[in-house]
């Protein structure tokens, strides 16, 4: 009996061995799966809030990653790895953002563009070499005549052209004024007055020129100045306020053109306006118009399409059309500066850096007065109560948000952008927001 009982006690024993053997390793799976769960759902979430866009780093990519792919390796069969290898394949493709193919029409502004350029390129070209043999100018300018051998008022009047004058790198403050300088102690100095109407209008014509024809050519200018010697000074020609730099003599240039080489020609005129021109300026709005794909804001606009007319007029150039996008309120000379600004700046982010815009469908929301469209509210009240409540709430306000999606030149997404629009009343949409990038 004694024997009886030891063998059913070994047998017992030797049973429960089994399972005891197999449950570590069932145990260690899952606890690695849970591991790698975690860090891919992390993963995941981190590509599901750029919403296409792209990042630097992913924070929990590559721990997310190394984990399933140990997974993979060690449980090829377990229908669960099979599962988180796939969702890991998917997250790591969306990492890296999403993708659309840029067609030929969404790369028309930049032919029209470059187009634009050849023509003015060829025009200014030869409107500076008709000004060079017109006013005859000296343009062996260095070394410059040594003001201490030489009498000054017989260099008075002689127009100089001058090569490579950088700005706004060599603008400098002196006791006299507000110059450019150009040359160097060993072969001399001439100082641009850049203080007046004569440098401020072919400058600003310059600005308007990259505004209308070719926003490539960006802040910092080289240009050729010609221009007429008017006196000699003894300045600092340094930009910092202690004025290290040794004081010199410099011839002053009052400039009476601006040349940007292979760009364009801006002149300085009294009797305009605003003091200055470019070369044809007055035909780039005919020449533009039958580029024009959008040329009015329609009254009934909705958000979505208000935002593609709007990215439209800054693709082509269209400034009066960006401008009746945008809300009156933002239009009023005292900001007007303002926009203009960020009109540059739309220009250069679709010059550099994305060519092509998609909006989503918008989100409004009533801002202030009653909501007449609010169904749920339709389901209590009668046509008294809602004619009651209109008036009390006074004029309604509507606001929408639309999120736009730019794409690069390699179809490449980049982040989403919100971007606001306001209605009053029962009056037209307008962009509200009008800085954001898209």
């Amino acid at each position: 009996m004694k024997r009886i009982m030891t063998a059913f006690l070994i047998g017992i024993f030797l049973g429960s061995a089994v399972p005891c053997s197999a449950a570590p390793a069932n145990s260690e799976a899952d606890r690695q799966i849970s591991f790698a769960e975690h860090y891919l759902k992390e993963f995941e979430k981190e590509v599901e809030r750029q919403k296409g866009g792209q990042k630097d780093r992913y924070r929990y990519q590559r721990d997310a990653l190394e984990r399933v792919q140990t997974l993979v390796q060690s449980y090829p069969d377990n229908p669960k790895v099979k599962e988180m290898y796939a969702r890991a394949r998917t997250a790591l493709m969306k990492s890296y953002g999403n993708y659309m193919e840029i067609t030929p029409d969404m790369l028309a502004y930049k032919r029209n563009e470059e187009e634009l350029r050849k023509r003015y390129s060829a025009i200014s070209s030869e409107a500076w070499k008709k000004k060079i043999e017109e006013l005859a100018p000296e343009t062996k300018v260095f070394p410059t005549p040594d003001p201490m051998n030489v009498a000054p008022t017989e260099y008075f009047g002689k127009y100089v052209v001058l090569e490579d004058v950088k700005y706004p790198n060599n603008q400098f403050y002196g006791a006299t004024g507000e110059f450019i300088h150009v040359g160097k102690p060993s072969s001399g100095y001439y100082f641009v007055d850049i203080g007046g109407r004569n440098w401020l209008g072919p400058y600003e014509a310059v600005k308007r020129f990259r505004r209308t024809v070719d926003a490539s050519i960006g802040d910092v200018f080289s240009f050729a100045v010609l221009g007429k010697i008017t006196g000699i000074v003894m300045e600092s020609p340094d930009a910092s306020q202690d004025k290290k730099a040794p004081f010199v003599w410099g011839w002053i240039v009052v400039p009476e053109l601006l040349y940007l080489p292979d760009k364009i020609i801006a002149y300085y005129d009294a009797e305009k306006e605003s003091s200055g021109y470019f070369e044809q300026e007055e035909k780039v709005k005919d020449i533009k118009e039958g580029w024009y794909t959008v040329k009015s804001v329609p009254d009934d606009v909705d958000p979505k399409r208000l935002m593609e007319i709007f990215a439209t007029a800054i693709k082509e150039k269209n400034y009066d059309l960006y401008v009746d996008c945008i809300r009156p309120e933002w239009r009023e000379m005292a900001v007007r500066g303002n926009v203009l600004y960020h009109w540059d700046l739309h220009q250069r982010r679709f010059n550099e850096q994305y060519v092509a815009v998609v909006f989503d469908d918008p989100v409004i929301q009533v801002v202030k007065g009653f909501d007449t469209d609010d169904n749920l509210q339709d389901f209590f009240l009668d046509d008294k109560q809602r004619d009651r409540l209109t008036k009390m709430a006074g004029e309604k306000e509507e606001r929408a948000t639309v999120y736009s999606r730019a794409y690069d030149e390699n179809g490449r997404q980049q982040n989403p952008v919100p971007h606001y629009l306001v209605r009053k009343g029962s009056g037209r949409w307008y962009v509200d927001s009008y800085a954001p990038r898209f």
